[in-house]
């Protein structure tokens, strides 16, 4: 049975990708034929009520497209970009014995770095929100 396995992973012949590709083919298929069926199928009758827009039963009123403040998005970016890096710390802290002092010396570089970056922030006032 090894020998089964060990002799199909060393080939990289194209009948190792046929169940993919039967697969991907089954689900695109799946999905033409249930788009078609559904639009064939489904009600046709569009009137004044089915058209309008839909906000859990409140009365649309004003213009959606009003102008809002950069820094509640700027707020969000610095929120993702800071938590992304925050994310980098967990390798380190399972595997800091393995990683020795490079390891040491790398984290402490990265931390460096964050901290440039968080002081480069606060220094341009990209937090202030008194504006």
């Amino acid at each position: 049975m090894n020998y089964l396995l060990q002799a199909n992973l060393s080939g990289s012949d194209a009948s190792s990708y046929l169940p993919v590709a039967i697969q991907v083919i089954f689900a695109v298929g799946l999905i033409v034929f249930l788009v078609i069926v559904t639009h064939l199928l489904g009600p046709k009758r569009k009137t004044a009520d089915k058209l309008q827009n839909f906000a859990s039963g409140i009365e649309t009123h004003g213009d959606a497209r009003q102008p809002m403040a950069i820094k509640y998005f700027l707020t969000a970016i610095l929120f993702v970009l800071f938590d992304v890096e925050v994310i980098f710390f967990y390798p380190y802290a399972v595997n800091f014995k393995e990683l020795g002092w490079a390891g040491f010396w790398a984290v402490l570089m990265f931390v460096g770095f964050f901290l440039c970056g968080f002081i480069y922030i606060i220094k341009k006032g990209a937090l202030k929100w008194e504006d």
